[in-house]
């Protein structure tokens, strides 16, 4: 750890450890930053707790990402994490926000991120193989930096509308190479309409990767399968003008795996929030890197993980009196349609969560048929 003095001046509202948010600022380098953190309800300082850092675009501000396009403190009341969200330095060359500061600035965000890690830990019960980063445009590229340069610290990381650097321009301006030292699951959400420079689909030689070249990239590292599984999600939203396609590259080093939620013709989006409405990106990213932790998938190998590869799709009690349960351990959403015994389409409804409810109360039939991915699940109603 580079050499800092660290001094914690905490503004809390009320004195409670569970469900707050704190007003935070560390004096790191020489200078003060800030962060604001939000506690779950849910947390218990005898198990130990995830944190999920948030990073917001260049130019903008801690508290207007957590109040706007990514507020993740519902999720994290019910999922039991702790949310981070920094607040990036102003950059003495043009005097805005920003993440990636260049030389000859001495501002290291890298290690200011390692800083607030340690400071955490001090006070709760955190899980050090559980440290996950997201950020959007400028803060998606800095989760990269992430990825890439405290690999050790972070388990597995989401960029939404932001690109990579490529080796040269890191090099050049001073930020080192990238080099994880483990396998590490990466999702990426771009838009392939990013007007962006820094988030352009096709990238923006010789300063920013592609999308195919980031993807390739941490699928050769993680020794993925070489093809990614592509699936197009429903289009919930018929009015946003964008559709969105799941390329996911599998099978990795320890069960890791990459994937990219391509958003056809979105641009620089934070999907759920602005642009494309068909999916939510706060959600997606927290559904994709909890599965893992720094040693790769969480019960990589088990065989309840493998069986669910074979059978990922439960549809259960059958016969059922009043309720059908569906266990959706595909990854994706799925839309299922429910039919008469004549054929007569009842309801249609989409797949979001792992596990689903749905009432049949309202059909006075003794036989109902489930239609999901090309199968078709015939009810007894009893």
């Amino acid at each position: 750890m580079n050499k800092f003095i660290l001094i914690i001046l905490t503004f809390m509202s009320n004195l409670i450890i569970a469900q707050q948010q704190q007003n935070r600022v560390l004096f790191f380098d020489g200078i003060q930053r800030e962060f604001i953190i939000y506690i779950p309800n849910s947390y218990n300082p005898s198990i130990q707790t995830p944190i999920l850092f948030n990073f917001h675009g260049g130019g903008s501000t801690s508290s207007g990402f957590l109040n706007g396009e990514n507020d993740m403190r519902p999720i994290a009341d019910t999922a039991n994490f702790i949310a981070v969200y920094p607040q990036a330095a102003v950059d003495p060359l043009d005097g805005s926000n920003a993440w990636l500061h260049k030389t000859p600035t001495t501002h290291n965000d890298v290690n200011f991120i390692e800083a607030i890690i340690d400071t955490l830990g001090t006070e709760f019960n955190i899980n050090n193989d559980r440290i996950y980063a997201c950020g959007y445009s400028e803060g998606g590229i800095f989760s990269y930096e992430l990825g890439c340069r405290l690999n050790n610290r972070i388990a597995a990381f989401a960029s939404v509308s932001g690109s990579m650097l490529t080796e040269s321009y890191r090099l050049t301006n001073g930020f080192g190479s990238c080099s994880p030292n483990h396998p590490t699951a990466v999702l990426l959400i771009p838009g392939t309409n990013d007007g962006s420079f820094h988030s352009m689909y096709n990238g923006f030689q010789p300063y920013y990767l592609s999308v195919n070249e980031i993807t390739t990239y941490w699928s050769t590292h993680n020794n993925t399968d070489p093809s990614p599984t592509v699936n197009m999600l429903p289009n919930l939203n018929t009015m946003d003008g964008s559709t969105v396609e799941s390329r996911i590259w599998e099978n990795g080093n320890n069960c890791v795996s990459v994937k990219e939620l391509k958003v056809i013709n979105g641009d620089h989006d934070w999907p759920g929030s602005f642009g494309n409405m068909d999916i939510n990106a706060s959600q997606e990213i927290w559904k994709f890197v909890s599965k893992f932790d720094v040693n790769g998938l969480i019960d990589c190998g088990a065989v309840e993980t493998s069986l669910l590869e074979f059978n990922p799709i439960r549809v259960y009690p059958n016969p059922t009196t009043s309720i059908i349960n569906i266990e959706n351990h595909t990854g994706e959403h799925q839309l299922i349609k429910i039919f008469s015994i004549h054929g007569a389409e009842l309801h249609s409804k989409v797949l979001t969560d792992i596990n689903n409810t749905i009432s049949l109360k309202q059909y006075d039939q003794q036989i109902l048929f489930i239609k999901m991915m090309n199968k078709v699940y015939r009810i007894v109603l009893m």
